[in-house]
């Protein structure tokens, strides 16, 4: 009996030690299907990403230049014009006669100006006349047969000539001074009348009228009639941080930089320009430096006012990248699931860089050619076995 008892104890004991090696050992985790990418190194571009404010290429204030009743209004409200087009008609009956006086002002010149020419030329043959006989008579006194008197009066009427001459002379410089001064107020007074039909002085569009017909306007007044806003091409005006200016200027000199602004978050739909202006001074307020870029606008996406994103690129470099999703957030920070060689994944921590359409630069923690998971990694931990088709994977760090 107590043999019999011994062999019991002995097959429990038995029992409880497989029981505990069994449950050591832990039970088997299926491979988790996911779906993987490879790290690749690429030729990708160096940017700076700011937000801009679209202005308008010029701006000006449409204002009467002389003063009347406006007669009509040639344009629609918020339409494009085009440079040399009719916008408004002022009245222009009372430059209409004034024109006509200076006109006439001029031809009253003209005339005086002949009738002192004619009497300067009779006064130039008098005096020619009068020096002949003063130098006959001379040549007579010398030969004693003309008397002192007579010398004397020949003398006197040749100098009465001379300055008869001199006075037709002043009189002609008169009258043409006053021609100049009555022809300047002709071409003043066509000015004026011209100034009565008031054309665009550059090319784009309309905005609301601010003068409607009927009303008085003045010349050069506080208000404009309207403002005139050159949409194409057009502005964008932004700020970046003051540390990207020696790389921006040394690339700027070098060639023209490549500048996209998108007013919707859609990057795809970017509008290019490049680079015009760099400003002469850092806003020490902010510690930026304001930049303008020109674009074509040609598609009239961009509007004067409009906030949008702004990317400049700068150069090119060699990054390694890897797809966006494949970048996980963690209480440590950003991490990534690497797959090993026997098809099973460790967790490992990276620095991210910006982003690359779908991609994004991984600054430290993937080498180019390493198989990371991009989806799926929810059901993952450190160890796990993975499933699925996948690139050939690399060494794990």
């Amino acid at each position: 009996m107590r043999a019999a008892t011994v062999v019991l104890i002995f097959f429990l004991f038995a029992g409880c030690g497989s029981s505990q090696k069994a449950q050591s050992s832990g039970p088997a985790f299926p491979p988790v299907p996911v779906s993987t990418g490879e790290a690749t190194e690429e030729s990708v571009p160096i940017e700076i990403h700011s937000v801009g404010n679209v202005e308008s290429y010029s701006t000006v204030e449409v204002k009467a230049q002389v003063a009347g009743p406006l007669l009509a209004v040639k344009f629609t409200e918020g339409s494009n014009v085009t440079s040399g087009d009719l916008l408004f008609e002022i009245d222009p009956r009372p430059f209409r006669e004034a024109l006509r006086q200076a006109e006439a002002a001029v031809a009253k010149d003209e005339a005086q100006l002949r009738v002192a020419e004619a009497n300067l030329a009779r006064s130039r043959a008098q005096l020619k006349n009068a020096q002949a006989e003063s130098a006959r008579f001379e040549q007579l006194s010398k030969e004693g047969i003309s008397t002192r008197q007579q010398d004397d009066q020949v003398r006197t009427a040749a100098e009465v000539a001379e300055h008869a001459a001199r006075g037709d002379e002043a009189v002609i410089e008169s009258i043409r001074a006053a021609l100049e001064s009555d022809r300047a107020a002709l071409e003043q007074a066509k000015l004026n009348l011209a100034y009565c039909e008031i054309r665009a002085p550059i090319s784009g569009r309309a905005g609301n009228l601010l003068m409607h017909p009927g009303n008085l306007v003045k010349a050069n007044g506080d208000n404009p009639l309207v403002v005139i806003n050159q949409i194409v091409p057009i502005f964008v005006t932004f700020g970046i941080p003051e540390r990207y200016l020696g790389e921006l200027s040394r690339q700027h000199s070098r060639h023209k930089l490549s500048v996209e602004a998108s007013p919707e978050k859609d990057s795809n739909r970017a509008v290019r320009g490049t680079l015009a202006v760099i400003d002469n001074a850092v806003d020490p307020n902010t510690g930026t430096i304001r930049l303008k870029a020109v674009f074509d606008n040609k598609g009239g996406r961009l509007w004067p006012g409009q906030f949008v994103n702004v990317v400049v690129t700068l150069d090119t470099q060699k990054a390694t990248l890897i797809p966006a999703e494949a970048v996980q957030v963690g209480q440590s920070g950003s991490f990534v699931y690497v797959v090993k060689t026997d098809q099973t994944v460790d967790p490992r921590p990276v620095v991210v860089g910006q982003t690359v359409a779908s991609k994004v630069i991984v600054e430290k923690g993937v080498a180019a050619g390493e198989t990371i998971v991009t989806d799926g990694q929810s059901r993952l931990f450190p160890g796990a076995k993975i499933a699925g088709s996948s690139p050939a994977a690399g060494s794990a760090k």
